[in-house]
């Protein structure tokens, strides 16, 4: 999500040589021994299965710590009130056991060779991430708006002419985070990037994507080499703009290798996600009118609701990411999902947004990934908000009712 209401082939292994190559001349390595002998008595190695049901379902902390104005990441600048643990207590009580924290960087990263993150910022993320750590949650922490086209100070950019240094930079930036969070147990999870694209929405630009694939493995090798548990934590990364078509399709998206990893892993298992989002069909879920304001199969009014992207549809999208990852040993994450308030248009629209957010929640249990409401902290018109964020009371129980009645 970009702002208060989301904006919106196969290659040669010589690719992953290239990045492998690449990260040997750009920081020290770790062996898979040294990693091992260095995890934390506590660690618990989940297997897939294992780690996903504990996830349940999960809830985004939109637009706060992502948020920036003129390129400086700053967690109120996007209306939202400075986050507090009794906020991530309100989210645990209602029933979600995963938070996903957006991050943004942007220029609070320093200059070339270093590229040192701003040691206030990182500490705030790191306080932030502890709220909810420390209650028992999963948490997922990420690069977030450094990879849109459209944001003031972003860098991460596939279509940009100087990979070489956004490589350099971005195995910099990746190494200081990792370590932030090095000793951290399982329920600490990192993703790489966040709907990183052109901005075109038409078939990815081949050569575009070849660069998405390289920050994917610079990712896994980075954190990876960092050592203590995050040799064996898992690790989420996304396709093409977290697209499902384009990540299970023949679009170009290749799985980095996990070269690093420690020892204690069977080699049967993995340890790597995969990231996708899910807003369809748009026209409900985003599109900021009062045409469509109503989905699925209760919905009363034909001329209310979308011509695609019902149940059948979600279905089968759901289903394309479990038989191409899941299946295969690799989890699916659904990173972000949800429809906006049109009540103002239609008095019905909650309901709606309930019956989408059971299908949704629903579905991904069936085909066993983690689904995660995108919540921006925005109430009324147009907005995602389950909470208001500044007095910590709940505004869509509903919708929370339906999420979590979607994960039974």
């Amino acid at each position: 999500m970009l702002s208060k209401i989301k904006k919106y082939a196969a290659y040669s292994v010589a690719l992953v040589l290239l990045a492998s190559t690449l990260l040997g001349s750009l920081g020290s390595r770790v062996s898979a021994e040294e990693a091992s002998a260095a995890l934390t008595s506590d660690f618990r190695a989940l297997q897939a299965g294992q780690i996903v049901s504990e996830m349940g379902a999960g809830w985004n902390l939109g637009n706060s710590l992502e948020a920036s104005v003129n390129g400086i990441p700053s967690e109120t600048a996007w209306n939202n009130p400075t986050i507090t643990p009794q906020l991530i207590q309100k989210v645990k009580a209602a029933g979600f056991k995963t938070i996903r924290i957006p991050v943004s960087y942007l220029n609070y990263i320093g200059s070339a060779p270093n590229y040192t993150i701003n040691p206030a910022w990182l500490d705030r993320v790191k306080a932030v991430a502890d709220y909810a750590y420390n209650e028992g949650l999963y948490v997922v922490i990420n690069i977030h708006g450094d990879g849109f086209n459209s944001v003031q100070g972003s860098w991460l950019l596939v279509n940009s002419g100087n990979q070489t240094a956004i490589k350099q930079k971005y195995q910099k930036v990746w190494q200081q985070i990792a370590n932030k969070f090095a000793n951290y147990g399982e329920r600490l999870i990192l993703e790489s990037m966040n709907e990183v694209f052109d901005g075109n929405y038409n078939n990815p630009n081949p050569a575009y994507y070849a660069n998405l694939n390289a920050y994917n493995q610079i990712f896994v090798d980075t954190v990876r080499q960092t050592g203590g548990n995050n040799s064996a934590r898992w690790l989420l990364i996304p396709g093409w703009n977290t697209n499902i078509d384009y990540t299970a399709g023949n679009y170009g998206f290749v799985l980095p290798t996990d070269n690093y990893r420690s020892s204690t892993i069977p080699g049967s298992e993995k340890r790597i996600m995969i990231s996708a989002h899910y807003y369809s069909p748009w026209d409900f879920a985003g599109e900021e009118s009062g045409n469509i304001t109503q989905w699925g199969a209760s919905a009363t009014n034909p001329a209310k609701k979308s011509t695609w992207g019902q149940e059948d549809y979600l279905n089968s999208q759901l289903q394309s990411m479990y038989n191409k990852f899941t299946a295969q040993g690799y989890p699916v994450v659904i990173g972000e999902f949800g429809s906006i308030d049109k009540t103002s248009y239609d008095s019905s629209n909650n309901n709606y947004r309930a019956a989408y957010a059971k299908a949704v929640t629903a579905t991904a249990k069936k085909y066993k990934a983690v689904p995660v409401y995108w919540d921006n902290g925005y109430n009324g018109q147009h907005g995602f908000a389950l909470f208001n964020r500044y007095n910590n009371t709940v505004t869509q129980q509903g919708i929370i009712n339906a999420i979590m009645q979607g994960m039974q």
